[in-house]
């Protein structure tokens, strides 16, 4: 990964316009007088921290998290480097705005406030023309990918091309999280229409106003994608992001042993889910093959948290039967059992032999489980007679309320603690304020994807793996697990603070890229110092020196 070079030709406006090479007032007076940009800035010479001075100045006037977002957004179009060290230095202050939850509301408004394009439009009409596309994105080196079809955004569904923002929001968590530059960065939307009608009547909705195509022309419009970034960017490594559940398991089983890809709602989400209940595990002094876990919600982050699960059981030596048969779901129709007829793919490994249940309190009340795990999308469904019917069997619950936005939430912390007596092991998906009971203050962690995928990515982009495998996901699992510290957990958080993400995706990376050279997947001589080598390619957030 070179330096970053202004290319011969380019004006001095081209070059303040260009968000990969300006440095705005950072400009020293040889750089302004080489460039010939010095007639095009004010004559004061700023250093980069006076800089990021300035723009959280004009952060905290913002008055609402919308403003924020959009703020960010416009840092991001004109100066890649100071955004990326203004996010660096305040991550987890700046994580619900770039993400969710705020970035749930940036998609849902996302046609009103467009300004400039931050990725490749791939629409349904421009089918056979992706290689063209994919070639008019200015990087040549990109190394990762996060694409969308927009169908089911956060737990919001259907916002078609408006979810352009979750691709841009994952990637700049890489370049922040893990210091990926972003000019090895590509967000991808691939628009198939929407069956959102209120998109559709928009006037001013910016995508295809058609329902969405499905069957064997969805499928060929994804194979000419997956085989057109073979074509383009052949060292890139593939996140599929919010695909809807009838797509993302058959793509995920469709395309992972050909080509460097996973999906980060099945994967991801399973890979920091585990290592919360791991860490969890590590701290109550329980073992992991001794827990019951009852799911709400059945989708790809269920069913993906249930496979990783029984993956890390199968590891302590547990057979994959008996694995599976310490995972429960509990869907629309009740509780998933093996009499069940027309069961969709994914559930039928965690369909047991069981009399039907209709609901979920029922479910506890039947399989007296260690922890529950939502992954609905529906609010309040963790409400008090199911936390207290939790905390009645268990001396210390697990409960993990991991649905995105916040609103959508099975639980808050406050009610998650106040109901479980503050007895309670929590989780959730979206950030929760600290909770005082009892006079026991409580600051809940974020069971974040953020945590992984960043590490994850830098470990198969420097050892440039031809594929991602599970056992990648278990070592990323077992290492964030191994960085939550006794503190942390004496505060009741389950992960460590959010601004100490780039040195856990650090360790992530390296036990990931170790892995990739056991399984003989790297395609790079492999390195004495496996730290040092992933370190040199994690980008620090500096202006480079042009003359």
């Amino acid at each position: 990964m070179a330096d970053i070079t202004i290319p011969k030709g380019l004006s001095g406006r081209e070059i303040i316009y260009d968000n990969l090479y300006n440095k705005g007032t950072a400009f020293t007076n040889e750089e302004r007088i080489a460039l010939k940009i010095d007639g095009l800035l004010p004559p004061v010479v700023n250093t980069i921290e006076e800089q990021e001075a300035r723009v959280m100045e004009n952060y905290y006037q913002k008055s609402t998290d919308i403003e924020k977002y959009i703020f960010l957004m416009g840092l991001l179009d004109y100066n890649l480097t100071l955004f990326n060290r203004v996010l660096v230095n305040h991550l987890e202050e700046m994580m619900p705005i770039i993400y969710t939850p705020t970035v749930g509301q940036a998609c849902r408004e996302y046609s009103h406030i467009y300004r400039r394009p931050q990725g490749v439009f791939l629409a349904a009409h421009e089918k056979g023309r992706y290689v063209e596309l994919l070639r008019q994105w200015p990087s040549k080196d990109v190394r990762v990918i996060v694409v969308t079809d927009g169908e089911r955004i956060l737990g919001l569904g259907d916002l078609g091309t408006s979810g352009m923002g979750i691709p841009v929001g994952k990637l700049c968590l890489y370049a922040a999280g893990a210091g990926i530059h972003f000019r090895h960065c590509l967000p991808v939307m691939i628009d198939v229409g929407t069956n959102n009608a209120e998109f559709i009547n928009d006037p001013h909705y910016i995508g295809l106003k058609q329902e969405r195509i499905r069957g064997e022309a969805y499928d060929e419009i994804i194979e000419e994608f997956v085989m057109a970034v073979q074509a383009v960017f052949p060292r890139a490594l593939i996140q599929f992001e919010d695909f809807g559940n009838q797509n993302a398991f058959r793509l995920l089983e469709n395309y992972r042993n050909r080509v460097c890809t996973f999906n980060d709602d099945i994967q991801g989400t399973a890979c920091v889910s585990l290592a919360g209940l791991s860490a969890a595990m590590r701290f109550s002094n329980r073992k992991l093959q001794d827990q019951t876990f009852l799911f709400l919600g059945a989708g790809e982050a269920g069913t993906g948290i249930g496979e990783l699960i029984v993956s890390a059981l199968v590891k302590t030596g547990m057979s994959p039967a008996s694995a599976h048969q310490r995972c429960w779901f509990v869907d629309s129709k009740g509780l998933v059992v093996q009499s069940r007829e027309g069961l969709a793919a994914h559930k039928k490994p965690f369909a047991h032999d069981h009399a039907p249940v209709p609901d979920f309190l029922s479910a506890i009340e039947a399989l007296k489980p260690t922890a529950i795990i939502g992954v609905s999308g529906q609010a309040g469904k963790f409400d008090k007679d199911v936390l207290q019917t939790m905390t009645a069997i268990n001396e210390q619950p697990i409960i993990f309320a991991l649905s995105n936005p916040t609103s959508k939430a099975e639980c808050t912390a406050r009610d998650a603690y106040t109901w479980t007596e503050g007895r309670c092991l929590f989780s959730s998906g979206s950030p929760f304020d600290p909770v005082t009971i009892d006079g026991k203050t409580f600051t809940p962690g974020q069971g974040n994807n953020a945590y992984v995928f960043p590490g994850i990515g830098l470990g198969v982009i420097a050892s440039q793996a031809s594929r991602v495998t599970e056992g990648m996901f278990l070592a990323a699992a077992e290492t964030l697990a191994g960085q939550v510290s006794q503190a942390d957990y004496d505060i009741g958080r389950l992960y460590p603070s959010l601004n100490t993400i780039r040195p856990i995706s650090l360790h992530i990376a390296v036990a990931v890229a170790e892995l990739a050279f056991e399984e003989g997947l790297a395609r790079v001589e492999k390195p004495e110092d496996m730290m040092a080598f992933v370190k040199s390619q994690m980008f620090e957030p500096q202006y480079p020196n042009y003359v």
